[in-house]
């Protein structure tokens, strides 16, 4: 699972490897998986950090 981690991450970022990405033997779940999680507290870091902005003004 931490490989499909780093794969969704990369993918996020746009710097996976070629070679990497070729090494990687994931299946789609897990992928799928991982990227509605890493999907998810992106979305719940930027509700939080908006509301922190907006409590101090």
């Amino acid at each position: 699972m931490i490989a499909a981690l780093k794969t969704v991450l990369a993918a996020f970022f746009g710097v996976r490897s070629r070679k990497n990405a070729e090494s990687a033997k994931l299946k789609p779940q897990q992928i799928i998986a991982a990227g509605l999680f890493l999907a998810l507290c992106l979305a719940l870091g930027v509700f939080l950090l908006v509301r922190v902005l907006i409590a101090n003004t």
